[in-house]
């Protein structure tokens, strides 16, 4: 339709058309396509009137889809403008409020528990765990089988203590060859596959390694004693001086498993220096290429999809120059030929100027594999230095120089006897040591160490896991203390199980593990195990325990959950209440919450406390929340009365307007390492207390 712009006349044809010229694209076409002289011929047209008003309404009323032209006639109107206005900017002051929000939650959030710290880590000695082919030693495909019994227990770290090719002398700590498996746990695949498993379920793994020395028939130390090339100073060579067909060493330095640290080799006509068994030589680590070697080797197994390393024996990675004689105990003894390994003080053999500096660049090699966001590679040094708290706890490094995420702490292994002072004094210990924003841990058990039930009585096996899951950081479980195992009889354990005699005083905690009541407790199909099972395995095994609502593993479980499932537990504060000969009494609460969780652990005989008279404002009842007696859960017990049996653990729970950690009769007896407060209008945490 043409419509003119004031008379609005329209043509149509006779036939009652409108004629439309818009697909006449120009004269010369008409020219050409029409013939002139029939121009009579063409049809006559009328004009007629068209209403201007109706027009005109069709025309500015908006409709959709309308062109950008007519769009913009309709968006200078005043009641358009302002309403678009409006959207524009409540949409950006919209904008600008999500973006400081989310600035000042991240700014204001805690750090998130790294996985190290969330949960407990689970330690294997692979041999002992599980064999797959039947040959009576546990191994690396043994492990796969049984992972889901690492998830069952609530547990996201996996341990497995040394596995690299060795003539198992020390029980395979001395490494025959860094780069692979020993044939007696499987081979590469075996552990790629492993890997593979444990990430695939979710969880990490640890690894040990030992860098202080090899095995003597490690390829190093043969072209060592020849004198081959670079390897000639891979080890600790002097010479010695020989008389009457007895070598004399270059001094009175002892090997921990006793006599001279110093062993003669005949190849090389020198004597080679050793920390450990002769069969076990000391690398030399003031050899740059020596340190070279083990930064390759802990890449090469972070290649692997390792998640990071235990670095055992690192105390003795140097030694002095000096070679002086080391002091005696006993100075009467003075002259005389030492030869056990406490008769001396050890000044010159452990823990020398320079063993730091090597430990930061253990460190800096895991750093460059934890770039990765969600792979950050955990560092951790197993040296008991027993003793020494303040050279253990060196190994955290500093506050601007990292080295280990935590030295792992063995105080609670270390007690010379039990009680409730006992344990106070080891929790305090490390905490009042350890230095601030640093994260603690702790162990019941080891490899190196007796079982809970052996050392100090299957009485105390519940309530020595209660303390170790309610304590605050990263707990650490042995293998088989989540059901309570003992150590086997050490009459039944002899050197023909080993092939150096040392270690076999350490067989006993490493026994099968009991998984069922079968023959050889499940541990393996075959006719025998490389140690004798437990005489005990058909009452004490993961079948029958896991069916019972009351067994050590229940509890053990129960007490992971609660870990993991409530933010006091995990990473609030830490207060000490109350100690003495029975029972260590301690509370686990978080700013912002108003339920705190108090632990009573007896240690000692029956006893009563009134909790009450000892801490102001607490309610005058308690719920039972876990017990080591587990009937007694749900009960709502009196503050001012709380009765414990020799061995017996609770786990209370109340709701308080007042905590303990900001009592100043507390003051100095509280402990966070993550600080964080809880909101709870906004359900998160805060650091800004």
């Amino acid at each position: 339709v043409e419509v003119e712009a004031r008379s609005l006349p329209m043509e149509l044809s006779e036939k009652g058309g409108v004629e439309n010229n818009g697909f006449v694209q120009n004269e010369a076409f008409e020219d050409k396509e029409t013939d002139t002289s029939s121009e009579e011929e063409m049809p006559r047209t009328c004009s007629v009137d068209v209403d201007p008003v109706a027009v005109e309404e069709t025309v500015l009323k908006p409709y959709a889809g309308m062109p950008k032209e007519v769009l913009l006639q309709f968006s200078s109107q005043a009641c358009y403008r302002v309403t678009r206005e409006i959207l524009f900017w409540l949409v950006i002051a919209g904008s600008v409020a999500l973006v400081c929000a989310t600035i000042a939650i991240i700014a204001l959030s805690p750090k998130c528990l790294d996985w190290w710290q969330a949960s407990p880590i689970y330690q294997i000695y692979p041999r002992s765990f599980k064999d797959s082919n039947m040959d009576g030693n546990g191994d690396l495909k043994g492990i796969q089988e049984k992972l889901d019994h690492i998830t069952y227990l609530n547990i996201k770290t996996v341990w497995i203590t040394s596995f690299f090719k060795s003539p198992l002398k020390d029980l395979g700590y001395g490494a025959e060859d860094f780069y692979d498996i020993d044939p007696i746990f499987g081979s590469m695949r075996d552990f790629e596959n492993l890997i593979a498993a444990i990430h695939d379920k979710g969880l990490k793994v640890i690894m040990d390694l030992i860098p202080n020395h090899t095995s003597d028939k490690h390829r190093w130390f043969q072209l060592s004693r020849n004198r081959t090339g670079k390897y000639t100073d891979y080890y600790i060579w002097q010479d010695c001086t020989q008389a009457a067909g007895s070598v004399i060493p270059p001094n009175n330095w002892v090997s921990v498993f006793g006599n001279s640290s110093w062993q003669f080799d005949d190849v090389r006509k020198q004597c080679y220096f050793h920390q450990f068994g002769k069969e076990q030589p000391d690398l030399n680590f003031r050899n740059l290429a020596v340190q070279q070697e083990i930064q390759d080797i802990i890449k090469f197994w972070l290649g692997k999809g390792v998640d990071g390393f235990s670095f055992g024996t690192v105390k003795f990675l140097l030694e002095a120059t000096h070679l002086r004689d080391e002091p005696p105990v006993n100075k009467s003894q003075n002259g005389v030929i030492i030869t056990a390994y406490s008769q001396l003080y050890h000044d010159y053999t452990t823990t020398q100027v320079g063993l730091h500096d090597i430990i930061r660049g253990f460190r800096h090699t895991m750093n460059e594999f934890s770039r990765e966001p969600g792979r950050y590679r955990f560092m951790g040094t197993d040296d008991d230095e027993k003793e020494d708290i303040e050279a253990t706890t060196m190994y955290y490094g500093t506050t601007f120089i990292q080295e280990a995420d935590f030295p792992f702490n063995f105080n609670l292994i270390n007690m010379k006897n039990l009680s409730g002072n006992s344990i106070f004094e080891a929790v305090d210990l490390w905490m009042k040591n350890m230095p601030a924003g640093k994260w603690p841990n702790w162990a019941v058990g080891s490899p190196n160490a007796a079982r809970i039930s052996t050392r100090i009585g299957k009485e105390y096996v519940n309530v020595m896991n209660m303390l170790l899951l309610t304590l605050p950081g990263t707990p650490v479980t042995y293998y088989g203390e989540e059901i309570g195992m003992e150590n086997i009889v050490s009459e039944n354990v002899s050197e023909e199980h080993v092939n150096s005699g040392p270690v076999v005083a350490t067989l006993p905690e490493k026994s099968p593990m009991q998984w069922d009541g079968e023959v050889n407790a499940g541990f393996t199909e075959g006719n025998s195990s490389w140690l004798p099972v437990n005489s005990d395995y058909q009452n004490v095994n993961v079948e029958i325990q896991s069916t019972s609502s009351n067994s050590t593993l229940s509890l053990y479980r129960a007490l992971t959950l609660l870990r993991n499932n409530e933010l006091p537990m995990n990473r609030g504060w830490m207060c000490h209440v109350w100690n003495d000969r029975d029972v260590f009494v301690y509370v686990r609460e978080l700013d912002g919450l108003d339920r705190v969780f108090m632990m009573v652990l007896n240690f000692g005989q029956e006893s009563t406390v009134d909790l009450k008279a000892i801490v102001p404002n607490l309610p005058s009842e308690a719920v039972i929340r876990l017990s080591t007696h587990f009937s007694n859960a749900g009960e709502v017990v009196n503050t001012k009365l709380i009765k414990t049996e020799m061995g017996e653990g609770l786990v209370l729970e109340y709701k308080t307007a007042k905590p303990v950690h900001t009592m100043e009769a507390f003051q100095g007896k509280c402990f966070v390492a993550e600080k964080a407060c809880y909101s709870k209008a906004l359900n998160l945490l805060y650091v800004n207390c």
